[in-house]
């Protein structure tokens, strides 16, 4: 059944606009908004105009309302751009496994990219990251923090603004998956071995290699996530609105 258009509320683009700071850069990370009487001032509206919008900012995940302090934005440029286009890919009914079969199609492109595209400073990092991701697995720690970093900086190296949002997206999605991946010794040493060989085709600058290297290490998470060596995969073992529970449907 059709409903009558409702029509924009003062909130939304209060939103709007400090969304836009903060995707340009103007706001960054850990910087104060003004308060509620001076915003109020700003956009000429009410301060419970103004409330509803922090309020809304807050459940993106883009500022934190600090009681007795103020409200500071918690996001990067980046996430402020990658919250809204998770939400507008992805619905609460959907299937891990099929946006895990999503980054399968996208990040061996972002490897090969990558490769063609790298810098010396962007190698000796990416060297940096898994150093730091070994010393991680030696001290039974869950290496998802570097896992992230390494993935992100090559999204970053495909010289590709859509690619690296949408992946950004992806892994974020699938935050849950990787941890529970990444629980076992024997998973994270895999892991580990996985992005060597990667680090090592993009070195060499074989974007081929580099490509397969990809598709291998995620095949191999996807193996035993999904339990697809054992015929399964074809049920998620997360809920979605477990994973992201900001999604509507």
């Amino acid at each position: 059944m059709l409903k009558a258009v409702i029509k924009k509320k003062a909130y939304e683009d209060i939103v709007k606009q400090i969304r836009n700071l903060v995707e340009k850069g103007k706001l960054k990370r850990g910087d104060q908004l003004p308060t509620e009487r001076e915003l109020s001032e700003t956009f000429k509206v009410s301060r419970a105009t103004v409330r509803e919008a922090i309020f809304f900012l807050e459940t993106m995940k883009l500022v934190d309302r600090r009681q007795g302090d103020g409200t500071y934005v918690i996001a990067s440029g980046e996430e402020a751009l990658v919250q809204p286009l998770a939400s507008s890919l992805f619905h609460e009914k959907d299937d891990m496994i099929d946006i895990f079969s999503l980054r399968k199609i996208i990040e061996p492109e972002v490897a090969q990219l990558a490769s063609e595209n790298r810098t010396p400073e962007e190698i000796n990092e990416l060297e940096e990251i898994l150093k730091e991701q070994e010393k991680e697995v030696a001290n039974g720690k869950n290496p998802i923090q570097t896992d992230s970093e390494f993935h992100h900086l090559l999204a970053r190296m495909a010289r590709n603004r859509v690619l690296e949002r949408l992946l950004l997206a992806l892994v974020d999605l699938l935050g849950k998956t990787r941890e529970k991946y990444l629980q076992t010794k024997e998973r994270k040493q895999k892991s580990l071995h996985g992005h060597r060989n990667i680090l090592a085709a993009i070195k060499n600058g074989n974007g081929a290699v580099a490509r397969q290297a990809m598709r291998r290490h995620l095949e191999d998470v996807e193996n035993i996530l999904f339990d697809k060596k054992k015929g399964g995969g074809k049920k998620s073992p997360f809920p979605m609105e477990e994973v992201y529970p900001n999604i509507k449907d």
